[in-house]
């Protein structure tokens, strides 16, 4: 889920009751989706900072016959985290089965009130402000809505580049998605800063 524990669908809670180990972004977190829906399996750890040894961990398990599956965060594996780099290791040995559900990107973009369609999404900038600034040049003669994930400590720096390159457009800023204190923020960039 991306956020409430109602978001996760009949098919993600089926699919956590039948593998044999699960691989987590934050084990707390989806110990605590597990506990919720009183489902006890191992979980073992899977981000960024030990991608290549759980990596080697997660292929051991699906050699051995184990069924593994992956969860993140918040929204769906491989989307801006690193469930990509796990996909791009198995897919060619074994099968890689997708369990749609939440995606923050969606709910943001379609209570936006932005235009859906067409539109990028590009996932987190840089953290350096001049490669950020290059991504945004990139980005900038794209005649539609451009979708970015930030952290909230960067937003300010990120929407004074955005200002700087992309000039004074309306936004809208998302955080909390389908959490008790969800909110939206809209106007243009200087009105946000």
């Amino acid at each position: 889920p991306i956020g409430n524990l109602k978001d996760i669908t009949l098919r993600a809670l089926e699919t956590l009751k039948t593998v044999q180990v699960i691989f987590a972004e934050d084990t707390r977190n989806t110990l605590k989706l597990l506990s919720h829906y009183e489902i006890s399996k191992p979980v073992k750890s899977y981000h960024e900072h030990n991608k290549k040894s759980a990596a080697l961990e997660v292929l051991r398990h699906l050699e051995n016959g184990d069924s593994v599956g992956l969860v993140t965060d918040a929204g769906t594996p491989a989307i801006s985290d690193p469930g990509f780099d796990l996909v791009l290791l198995v897919k060619d040995h074994f099968p890689v089965v997708p369990i749609p559900g939440a995606s923050a990107v969606l709910a943001a973009l379609v209570a936006s009130g932005l235009i859906p369609q067409p539109f990028t999404f590009y996932g987190f900038l840089d953290r350096t402000i001049s490669k950020r600034q290059q991504e945004l040049n990139k980005l900038s003669g794209l005649p539609h809505t451009l979708v970015f994930y930030e952290r909230g400590d960067r937003v300010k720096t990120t929407l004074e580049d955005m200002l700087n390159v992309l000039g004074n457009r309306n936004v809208v800023l998302a955080k909390e998605l389908t959490k008790q204190f969800e909110t939206f923020y809209e106007g243009d960039i200087t009105t946000l800063m």
